[in-house]
């Protein structure tokens, strides 16, 4: 089973969707980041959490 790592991002109301848009991007493009849960709150905010895998390094033996 794959283990992942998890960030949580916190976009305020103010944010247009296209500016929110552009900051998730950089953050996969750039951190490698895939998108886990989007939580729209009543107040207009947003709670995005991003997950990426984490890949363990096997020792080699000689």
């Amino acid at each position: 089973m794959p283990e992942y790592e998890f960030v949580d991002v916190y976009v305020p109301r103010g944010v247009s969707r296209k500016e929110a848009t552009r900051l998730l991007t950089d953050h996969a493009e750039y951190g490698h980041w895939e998108l886990d849960r989007l939580t729209l709150r009543l107040d207009g905010s947003r709670r995005v959490r991003l997950r990426r895998r984490i890949i363990r390094q096997l020792r080699a033996t000689w």
